[in-house]
């Protein structure tokens, strides 16, 4: 009989993640016979109870908001990737029973830019300061040799991302999202904004644009990603980000490398094409 071993995402709301779709399409391919994932809604208060029922059968969790920072009390260790932004999206149960968090989100973002050809760039921009934002920064200080320019709506954001930019060593400088137009003219941008939030940005579109990594995925293109494209910019989007995050709580949670990557971004596009 194949081993039976789980593993699921938390967050809440839970109903639209992907990660389901991801992780199975991996197992799939990799031939884990035994292997489920699944999702739980679960906010902050219910997690500790949650953990309280877990058994050796759990490989590992994925993590979504608003539990990627509220997990951590609850874990053995975290790696120095999750302590850099104070969020674990992914805890992994070794064998002798110990509670490991880590954040693939960062060494995500990087990985999708590789993909698209982005190694290093000499200066950035961030739209947004929330959650999304600090991993978006996180992942720039590891690939960008200047300036990381981040575009805020209030002075308590602007705050919160001085003291990440401190933290990573990264030289940030903030910006009012009133002039968020400017930013579209930086050799990569990252708009990390809820979906609508850069629409009207679209009609400011440069007449040659670099890269734009979107991380949304849903509804896709977004406005700005269409502009951006038709433009002949190149795009990064939110499923490649999710993919690449997705791979690699894959590799730790199972122990396999490389995950199927292609198996799994063309099950997250049937997924999407679907809703």
């Amino acid at each position: 009989m194949p081993v039976s071993r789980r593993a699921a995402v938390l967050g809440s709301p839970i109903a639209h993640s992907l990660s389901p779709v991801l992780h199975r399409a991996a197992y799939a391919q990799l031939g884990l016979e035994g292997w489920t994932y699944d999702r739980f809604e679960i906010d902050e208060a219910a997690l500790p109870g949650f953990f309280g029922t877990l058994g050796t059968e759990w490989a590992g969790l994925s993590l979504t908001m608003p539990l990627k920072r509220a997990v951590i009390p609850l874990l053995d260790e975290i790696s120095d990737t999750a302590a850099s932004v104070e969020a674990v999206n992914t805890v992994v149960f070794t064998d002798d029973g110990r509670r490991v968090g880590d954040n693939t989100d960062i060494p995500g973002m990087v990985a999708a830019l590789r993909e698209h050809g982005i190694e290093q760039a000499g200066s950035a921009a961030i739209l947004g300061a929330g959650a999304t934002a600090s991993s978006a920064l996180a992942a720039l200080a590891r690939i960008c040799t200047g300036e990381i320019v981040v575009y805020v709506r209030s002075a308590a954001r602007a705050a919160e991302m001085r003291q990440w930019g401190e933290r990573l060593e990264a030289e940030v400088r903030i910006a009012d999202w009133a002039d968020a137009a400017e930013a579209l003219h930086q050799p990569l941008v990252v708009a990390t904004t809820p979906a609508g939030t850069t629409d009207a940005l679209a009609a400011v579109v440069p007449e040659r644009p670099a890269t734009l990594f979107d991380v949304l995925y849903d509804p896709w293109p977004t406005m700005l990603a269409a502009r951006w494209s038709a433009y002949g910019g190149a795009v990064v989007s939110g499923l490649d980000l999710l993919v690449h995050q997705a791979a690699l709580q894959v590799e730790q949670m199972t122990g396999r490398a490389p995950a199927p990557l292609e198996a799994m971004r063309k099950a997250g596009e049937h997924a999407l094409a679907c809703r």
